[in-house]
Order: C-alpha cells, then structure tokens, then sequence
C-alpha cells in the first residue's frame, strides 16, 4: 500500500490551487456540508462545481493514492467472480484484475478508508492474495458495475451468445448501453486476453469460410481462435470505432490507435487495416508501457557488456547505432537508455514513426506525412530547439543519414537504428548509404547489434548432455566434456510451448582511435571484425551460446534466431 503523504492539503485547498474551484464555490459547498453532513468531494460534484474526473484526480493527490478512469478500462471476468454484485454495489467497490501468478486483486475504490467492505472483500477472496485499491468516482464504480455484472465477459461465452440471439449491428457505434451488444464484450474479451498472455500482436485474419485469430507471442505467431466468417462485419465496425477509423471505407488501408486501462495499468494497441481478397485483414499492435521501458540493468546484459554500453553511453557527443531485423528490441533498448540518462539536467528529443511509448520530460515527435515532416527535415528542426541527446528511430537514406552525423559532430549524443544483420555490417551499410568514411571515423561512439531469442520455463525444462555435433557448435572437444544443456518440454504454466518470456542477445562493437584508422581507409569487414576480436568483441553467436550454456535458452532456440552454420 502507498505511504500516505505526511501533510496532507484539504481537497478544496487543492483544487482552488489549481484554478478547478473559486473561493466562493468552496464557502458555497462548506455550507451545504453544515446542513447534511456528506463528503465534500461528493457534494462539489452534485452541485454541478467540479467534474467527477476532476474530483478524482484531486483526491489521488491529496491521498497519495493512484487513480484509475474507468471510462477506458477493461475489467477482468475471473475478477467480477470473487465479489458479489450486492457487496460491490453496497461499498461502491470494482474488482478490475485478478492477478494469480503475483497473489494480487485490483480493485477500483471510491473511499479508501471504507475499512469494513475491504474486511468483507478480504473474506470473500482466497487466502493469500493481496489487494491494490486505486481510486475511482462513486457514480463511475456504479455505472461500471451496471455495465460489467449481469453480462457474459468470457471469449466462449460471449460467442454462444452470438450464435444464439442476434446482433444488432446498427448500434455497434452508439455509446449508450454499448456493453449489451456482445461483440463489443467479444472484442474487449479478446484485447485482455492478448494483453494477459503477454502477446505482441494480435492478428484478425478472414479467410474463404473462417476468421482466423492470431497473437504473436515471444516472437512465433500461435493461431488461438477460428471464428465463423458471419461474426467479422461486425467485429470490424467495432474495432474501427474503437480506432477512430472511418467504418465506411472498406478497400483502402487506414490506421488507428486504441487505448485502453487493462489490468489496472495503461494499453496501447496501434491498429492497421489492409484490404485482401477475403475481406478486412487487421492487425493490432499491442503497446504495453509497463513492459516497453525495462532498466538498464534488466536488458539482461552480460556484465563485461553492460559496462561497455554503460561507457558507451558516457560520451557526450556522437552517434550510438542499434541494429537488427523488425522485431529484434532495438525500440525497447534504445528506450532503456533514453530512461537511464533522462533527467532534469539534460533536453531529450525524439523523432519516431510513430511514437510508441510516451515518456515524462522527454520532446516526443511523430513523423507525419500530414505534416511535410520526415526525418531529414525533423533533425533539422530538433537542431534549433537546443537539445542535448536526440533519438532518430531510423536511418533510411543518405539525407536522414547526413543530418544524423551533422547532428553527432556538432556536440550532440545522437542514437539511432539501421537494418543489419551484424554490429561489423552496419559500416559497409553506412558507406553505401552515401556517408563518406572521413565523417564516420571520430562520430560514431559504438553498434549494437541485437536479437531475441525465447526463454526456456523454469518450471518443466529438461536436461541431457550435449550430443557430438552439439559440442561442436559450442566449441568443446569431445575429449574434455559432455556438457549439460537444456530442451523445452511444455507444462501448462508455458501453455505447452517449453518457453515463456524472452531475453536479448547482443554483440557490442565499440569504436575506437584504431577502429577509427581502419574506417577511415575503407578498410574490408575482415580487417575491423579481426581488430575488434583483438580488443574482447563477442559475437551474437557467441553471446547466445553464453546463455545456452547457464540453461537460459535452448541451443535449437539460438539457432532459429542466429546463423550458426559458419561453427560446424
């Protein structure tokens, strides 16, 4: 629970502060509180002086407590089922998320000192889990429940619902009683799910006769539904709405973005829409904030590595490269670092397409078409707004390149991404882009190169001893050892995969006087790949049989992910 502040201002103190409420509104509402003795906040609300939005913000501030808009948030079925509707509607309580691995209940509160219905929801839930209370408006927490109790949330449910009545799709779009269609459940249903199985992406795909349903998860697509092909109009119209897409445009691509409360915490879902010869195919990209800004310390980095990254990251002017393939983490390292240097003391810019995740003091831009601003012309203008670190969420073409550089050798600490498959490629790749050698010696600080690999389940991996061809690839002589490695089995914890969860291999590349000279004269791949190895480079090969060999990851997972043909 939070510690509560150890002074705390009055609530009407509080919104006169912050120019919500005039003197006169509070003298106005402390009278009426004479005559029937209620709460403040709720008597401000009812004499029409402060929004319930408002109010709730306020008392967030003034309790020290975390607020949540239910508005925007998706409830948890296997959490209605803990409370009864009768003791949620009496105490104004909502349970939003049952989170079993970590024992814990979400729950939406309009009075956190209601100290006999959180004793009655303790002896309702089972022993063990704990309670997180955020703070919600009383009327809000009873809409919702008007709203959630009653209706059918689970994906099979809704869907015999489907088959058995009729949907109406004409009201998919009003906003009034929304939540007694049950496509608007289905598709709500579905997003938690994708959230709570930590999926990626979530894919809707029609074909000739069925809706295929999709997530990507760990970085392998796995199929989780097939739906009738009747039941996709209607789901498109929702999704669009949801999007902010036009529903009457049916065959040009259109983009959009959905943001949601899942599990008590923010969502974000970037929706892409392509027409195909079966109809509307969408993908939904699933922007988790919590899990897109991981410390520095949990990129899962070898130490030799993070001291390397860390006195990479020390220079105060050039350019930090991160490459890889889509999909690879360049985004969520290059974020790790913006949050490891982000402080008061420095100006952060970011040009990106599109902006994924917002952070707090940091200039975000997105790259619009709409706008005339592309990369080249946004380095440009970041120039004149006197930054100190400027992100550029990719290098494409000689022009964005050449504002890059200029950017690195005019004191700034630029970083950026390229598509290579190596940390030693990303220099041919950058002299091909047009950047002439004598510029890349002396601006460029360091590469990263990067890729995910799957983590095998702690719970059923299972060891055996290294077979010949095996030794061979990790280097050992059959003469020394057997080592022992790991294989993925599948329980139900890992949904049978033998992984859950994955980690990132990297090889750092860090420039130095001599790698300089050697870039310098356009020296071959071989050249600077044999100088960097004299000074403790590690291959991606190298660092991913690192983690085969402590049993993080499976020596057939590495191979999927890197090519280790060039070992046998």
């Amino acid at each position: 629970m939070n510690a509560p502040p150890a002074q705390r201002r009055p609530l009407g103190q509080i919104l006169i502060a912050a120019g919500i409420l005039s003197e006169d509104q509070l003298r106005i509402a402390l009278l009426e509180q004479m005559k029937s003795n209620q709460p403040i906040g709720k008597l401000l609300v009812s004499l029409g002086f402060v929004t319930e939005a408002t109010l709730r913000e306020a008392l967030s501030e003034n309790l020290g407590r975390q607020s949540v808009d239910l508005g925007h948030t998706v409830v948890d079925p296997q959490a209605l089922k803990l409370i009864p509707r009768e003791t949620a509607k009496r105490h104004h309580f909502l349970p939003l998320d049952l989170d079993l691995p970590n024992r814990r209940l979400t729950l939406a509160v309009a009075d956190t000192n209601d100290i006999v219905g959180l004793d009655r929801v303790r002896s309702a839930i089972p022993e063990g889990i704990e309670l997180e209370t955020l703070l919600a408006g009383e009327s809000e927490i009873d809409r919702a429940i008007d709203q959630y109790y009653g209706h059918e949330l689970s994906i099979d449910g809704i869907l015999h619902e489907i088959e058995t009545g009729e949907v109406d799709w004409k009201s998919l779009a009003a906003a009034d009683d929304q939540y007694s269609q049950p496509v608007v459940r289905l598709i709500d249903s579905i997003l938690t799910d994708a959230v709570k199985k930590e999926a990626s992406d979530i894919h809707f795909e029609p074909e000739a006769n069925f809706l295929r349903i999709r997530y990507r998860i760990d970085g392998i697509l796995r199929q989780i539904r097939a739906l009738h092909k009747s039941y996709w109009p209607a789901m498109t119209v929702r999704i669009k709405v949801l999007s902010g897409m036009n529903i009457a445009e049916m065959r040009a691509p259109q983009d959009g973005r959905i943001g949601l409360s899942v599990s008590g915490r923010a969502v974000d879902f970037r929706v892409a829409c392509q027409p195909t010869i079966h109809g509307e195919n969408i993908v939904l990209r699933v922007l988790d904030r919590q899990k897109g800004i991981v410390p520095l310390d949990g990129l899962g980095l070898a130490d030799e590595h993070l001291q390397q990254l860390k006195l990479m990251i020390a220079r105060p002017e050039g350019i930090i490269l991160v490459t890889g393939p889509t999909g690879s983490g360049k985004t969520t390292t290059l974020y790790s670092v913006l949050n490891h240097i982000n402080n008061e003391g420095i100006h952060i810019m970011t040009l990106e397409d599109p902006v994924e995740y917002p952070m707090a003091l940091v200039r975000q831009t997105s790259v619009a078409d709409a706008s005339k601003l592309d990369f080249a012309n946004g380095i440009r203008s970041m120039m004149r707004q006197d930054p100190d670190v400027i992100l550029v969420g990719e290098v494409r073409d000689a022009e964005t390149a050449e504002m890059a550089f200029r950017a690195a050798m005019t004191g700034h600490q630029v970083f950026t991404t390229l598509h290579t498959n190596s940390a030693v490629g990303a220099i041919p790749r950058l002299l091909d882009i047009g950047v002439l050698p004598d510029i890349l010696a002396g601006n460029i600080i360091g590469v990263i190169a990067q890729r995910l690999v799957r983590r095998l389940c702690d719970h059923c991996k299972s060891p055996y001893n290294a077979e010949p061809h095996e030794m061979r690839l990790i280097g050992v002589a059959p003469e020394d050892f057997r080592p022992v490695l790991y294989r993925a089995t599948g329980c139900e914890r890992c949904d049978f995969q033998g992984y859950r969860g994955r980690l990132a291999i990297m090889e750092l590349l860090r420039i130095d006087a001599g790698l300089d000279e050697l870039i310098a004269r356009r020296a071959t791949m071989h050249e600077i790949r044999s100088r960097a190895q004299q000074r403790g480079f590690t291959t991606l090969a190298e660092d991913g049989l690192r983690r085969v060999l402590d049993g993080t990851t499976s020596l057939e997972e590495l191979g999927r992910v890197v090519d280790l043909t060039d070992r046998m």
